[in-house]
């Protein structure tokens, strides 16, 4: 039997035993010092689907350690050549930190799995089902582990660049697991040049999307798992709640794909937030403007806890 590797505190904790935590899934177990403020945890878990361990990093707000209540949750997806830590290592931490000392978000949990080079879809060859990994094992396990308000209304997934791509895609194939969806510079792209070219942008496009997307690209699997054509369909995810932005000046042109998902959804009545920004590509991006995502996530939860109330007090 595999055992998890050790988790990985950002700040002096004691770390207690590994625990079972499904029939098919190990999880790495901090021991819960009496804390109030913040931490972020990190360690792996074993995934039957996978076959091999998978990192993960998740950051608790102040008070989780001496309380009992349950949070919202945001599933944060990192971008290519990124791993579960680039969050907390960038200015993701320090974000999601001063907005809740400064109230404009409350208490929310973000988990931070480790996505390689998957972006977060089904491999073609079949060999790396990430996206089953996530929907059926990495979010029970959480919602098992971790005081998560698990249902969609209080779950919500976001990315940047490859992970924009995931959390965009995810958001929209599963609306029953998420009740919202935002994305910084999602790697959108509408249609490859044929032929594809070897250098220069295209290029590098054609060669970090053949992982997933099959070598040579196969552009039917690749548009079928393409949040530009899932768009062209938003009675499946009638309820989810959007937000995506990208830079006007993306270095990779994702500025474009960013703009035509906007018109997709404008064109058939669907609600979303959109916004061209000023900026280009990674995180003197996201340094900038990640808060917009974060406060998003928190106005949704609220929402969606308001219209529960409603219902319950018409009752």
């Amino acid at each position: 039997m595999h055992l998890p590797h050790p988790p990985r505190s950002r700040s002096p904790r004691l770390i207690g035993p590994s625990l079972t935590l499904l029939a098919s899934i190990l999880f790495a177990l901090p021991l819960l010092a009496q804390n109030t403020s913040a931490r972020v945890d990190c360690g792996s878990m074993t995934s039957t689907i996978l076959g091999h361990p998978v990192d993960y990093c998740i950051a608790l707000p102040p008070g989780y350690d001496t309380g009992a209540g349950r949070y919202p949750a945001i599933y944060y997806l990192h971008g290519l050549f990124e791993h579960a830590s680039s969050w907390s290592e960038h200015s993701g931490l320090q974000t999601w930190e001063s907005l809740m000392s400064q109230g404009k978000i409350g208490h929310v949990i973000v988990v931070m799995p480790d996505g390689g080079k998957s972006f977060y879809v089904n491999s073609f060859d079949g060999h790396e089902r990430y996206e089953d990994f996530l929907i059926q094992e990495f979010i029970p396990a959480i919602d098992h582990q971790y005081r998560t308000i698990a249902n969609r209304e209080s779950r919500g997934i976001s990315g940047v660049s490859m992970g924009g791509f995931g959390a965009l895609h995810l958001g929209m194939q599963h609306p029953d697991v998420f009740g919202s969806a935002s994305a910084h510079s999602a790697a959108l792209i509408s249609k490859f040049p044929n032929p594809l070219p070897t250098e220069g942008r295209w290029g590098f496009l054609a060669k970090i999307v053949q992982d997933p997307f099959g070598a040579p690209l196969n552009e039917a699997y690749f548009d079928a798992n393409n949040p530009l054509t899932l768009a062209e369909h938003p009675n499946r995810f009638a309820h989810l709640k959007l937000y995506f932005d990208c830079g006007d000046q993306d270095r990779y042109g994702f500025d474009a794909g960013a703009k035509e998902l906007d018109q997709i959804l404008t064109s058939r009545g669907f609600p979303h937030q959109f916004t061209l920004r000023p900026g280009n590509h990674g995180w003197s991006y996201l340094d900038e403007y990640l808060h917009f995502s974060l406060e998003f996530h928190w106005q949704a939860f609220n929402q969606a806890k308001r219209g529960a109330a409603g219902k319950k007090g018409s009752q």
